[in-house]
């Protein structure tokens, strides 16, 4: 097993809030929080300096915003991989944020678990969608899937049909609790399961369904019909 640490920078020009995260981040032993800036503008230099793996960039900053910010990270070195801090749960920050570059994006109100697991996660190559975020932007697709102004092709099926020729009950139940943006320990407070329990069901789900991140996953899902909109 290989002992190297995930690199991480974060910006964000509230040190109180800029401090909370790095505490929490220091706490994961494979994590490193190699450097820190306030301002996007600065966040190019930042990250040139320090090759890190993982950028956590606030949404809002004076001078350089967070989404410019990765913009120019993202057109710079197109590995770079960003996740979002923000307050804003609307969908149209979060695809705007999304066709950027970033590569995750997370509600300041997150918790400890959500954080760390987002890092990993984006780390590994995938993405990731807060599940408070997750939640509406399904909500949002499926809005528009029965008004009729969802992309064609793209409009799901309104007759829940769970895949069980691909998943176990199981794992049927957990892609639901995915769909109702829970995260991993609120899908294991809600099945009576432990969290390691909860991740080996996510990793099987998406390789059963060939697809990178939980958020890929919801949105298959949704297109076929697996999973409630609830």
């Amino acid at each position: 097993m290989s002992n190297k640490k995930t690199k991480i920078v974060v910006i964000d020009d509230h040190q109180l809030f800029r401090e909370g995260v790095k505490r929490i981040l220091d706490f994961e032993p494979t994590f490193e929080v190699v450097a820190e800036g306030d301002d996007g503008e600065e966040a190019l230099a930042i990250v040139e300096t320090n090759n890190p793996d993982v950028v956590i960039m606030d949404i809002n900053m004076p001078n350089v915003n967070g989404v410019e910010a990765t913009k120019q990270l993202v057109e710079a070195n197109p590995q770079t991989k960003v996740i979002i801090l923000s307050i804003h749960d609307d969908e149209n920050y979060v695809t705007h944020a999304l066709k950027t570059g970033a590569r995750g994006y997370l509600l300041k109100e997150m918790d400890a678990d959500t954080l760390i697991e987002a890092v990993k996660v984006v780390a590994e190559g995938g993405s990731y969608l807060h599940p408070k975020v997750t939640h509406n932007l399904v909500n949002e697709y499926r809005r528009l899937a029965i008004s009729g102004t969802a992309p064609k092709g793209q409009v799901a099926a309104i007759e829940i049909r769970r895949p069980l020729h691909i998943l176990t009950r199981r794992e049927c139940e957990v892609l639901q609790m995915l769909a109702d943006g829970k995260s991993n320990r609120g899908i294991g407070e809600g099945l009576f399961i432990s969290e390691k329990t909860v991740k080996n069901h996510v990793s099987n789900i998406l390789q059963k369904m060939s697809v990178n991140d939980r958020t890929q996953a919801v949105v298959v899902a949704i297109k076929n019909g697996w999973v409630e909109v609830r």
